[in-house]
């Protein structure tokens, strides 16, 4: 076998300044009527370019996409149900290249045969099919079904199952191997001990070979944030863990749950808490090895703030944005965070992305260069506005790594690494161009790691990887 080499000069490179965000005017998805403006949701396509999801008050949900300058006229992807959408939760939305995943809730919500469906359009929504059942729990109750997708493209969708009396409510987790055409068996994703807050959504992220389920717990009318983490895809959950330190105790039900994005080994999550006097929206970072977490509020306490809520949150490689109610004396605005590098700091740059006496929920997405948000202006429009940013080095990880030879280069499914110098290793992931993340697993033989990489397209990626020393190291790859 062929040794790799470690190359221990540590890499140098520039960063290119920040500078100032650049909106657009705003561009006017729905103006509701007919079509409702509910809850907007965005993903983006292979291309970068926006789908919006959103529904019309407990009817139906509506899909449109942004081609040229304007939006495509609403379709709707529900039929033939009548399903839950209101401002604070409705219909979900997730998108793999030209694939796209909408998932739904039969109302009423407390009728036992009311379930859940998912709709797919491989053909970047010009068409949809008929919805596919996900929930199969008996007499149970079920709400809240939010979608992600996982590196190979497929969805994984998350929900809440209860009884019929609005009790023992519990997160759950069911995947599909056939790109939404059917679905396993839901898991517990929640943890056994205590309930979750059963009008609170929630969150599932897929990255790799794991998987997390972020929701606001119930715990004695104690209401912070907690995550299931998996290490096998979503197959179990044996691990939950307390990411929100606040010990926010209600008496009523806060109706607002948690949003996040991993980078490297790190959980970045948003939420709202009010363990004061004010109402704020918080950031957490937690360790994935370590499940340790930290949190704080984005902006704290300032003169004339009196509430925030409803954070919604995106990343592309290290580049991170929020977007988030927020209400002053001096009225109702969107609110947006962001970080050009997230993981050497915190949020540094804010702006006001609308303002209105009806302006409500936001969501956002990001791309390599470019921000998007969508968010229900006024008593029945969706707008979208996009943004630019001055793209840097560290939206590729590359930033203060030591640069490592891997072996072959290009390759076509495995890269060997050697360990000389090299700590154990604590994890390893791969980059594409968009800043997608693909996990790695190692096989460590004699002193050399090897990892597969058959299942990547053609085309060029970064290879990172950390010891347990904390050290980072990177390559670039070339996959043919």
């Amino acid at each position: 076998m062929n040794k790799v080499l470690l190359s221990l000069t540590a890499l140098a490179l520039s960063i290119t300044a920040q500078g100032q965000i650049t909106w657009s005017a705003p561009i006017t998805v729905t103006t509701g009527g007919a079509y409702g403006a509910y809850h907007p949701r965005i993903a983006l396509n292979r291309s970068g370019n926006p789908y919006v999801l959103w529904g019309k008050n407990d009817t139906k949900a509506y899909f449109s996409k942004l081609s040229g300058t304007a939006f495509t006229t609403p379709v709707a992807v529900s039929d033939p149900y009548t399903v839950f959408a209101q401002s604070w939760a409705g219909p979900d939305l997730a998108a793999y290249g030209d694939t796209v995943y909408v998932t739904m809730k039969v109302k009423p919500e407390d009728v036992a045969t009311n379930h859940m469906y998912l709709a797919h359009s491989y053909n970047g929504g010009a068409t949809f099919s008929a919805p596919v059942r996900i929930d199969n729990i008996d007499t149970s109750l079920s709400r809240f079904p939010i979608v992600t997708t996982t590196d190979d493209g497929n969805p994984m969708v998350a929900f809440m199952k209860f009884n019929t009396a609005f009790g023992d409510a519990h997160y759950r987790v069911a995947r599909s191997t056939d790109f939404g055409a059917s679905f396993t068996a839901d898991v517990l994703a929640s943890g056994p001990a205590g309930t979750v807050c059963d009008c609170c959504p929630a969150a599932v992220i897929a990255t790799g070979t794991s998987a997390l389920m972020l929701f606001r717990n119930d715990m004695s009318n104690i209401r912070d944030i907690w995550a299931g983490v998996s290490v096998d895809g979503g197959t179990t959950f044996p691990t939950v863990t307390n990411i929100d330190s606040n010990n926010w105790m209600i008496m009523s039900c806060p109706a607002s749950g948690p949003d996040g994005v991993v980078i490297g080994d790190s959980l970045y999550s948003v939420y709202m808490s009010k363990p004061g006097g004010t109402q704020m929206v918080y950031f957490s970072r937690m360790s994935l090895t370590g499940l340790y977490s930290a949190s704080s509020p984005i902006t704290g306490v300032f003169t004339g703030l009196n509430q925030q809520n409803y954070p919604r949150i995106a990343n592309s490689g290290n580049a991170v944005g929020t977007v988030f109610y927020q209400k002053t004396t001096a009225g109702s605005s969107i609110a947006f965070g962001f970080a050009n590098n997230i993981t050497s700091g915190y949020f540094t740059t804010f702006d006001t992305i609308a303002t209105g006496v009806a302006v409500a929920n936001a969501d956002i997405a990001l791309a390599p260069g470019e921000i998007h948000v969508v968010w229900q202006d006024g008593t029945g429009t969706v707008k979208y506005k996009k943004g630019t940013y001055g793209s840097t080095t560290a939206v590729l990880g590359d930033l203060g790594k030591t640069k490592i030879d891997i072996y072959p280069n290009p390759s076509t499914n495995t890269i060997l690494v050697s360990l000389n110098g090299v700590g154990q290793i604590n994890h390893a992931f791969i980059l594409d161009a968009t800043g997608r993340k693909y996990q790695l697993q190692a096989d460590v033989k004699s002193n050399v790691a090897s990892f597969s990489v058959a299942h990547l397209a053609k085309g060029l990626y970064y290879f990172i990887m950390q010891d347990d020393r904390g050290k980072e190291y990177f390559s670039k790859l070339q996959v043919q």
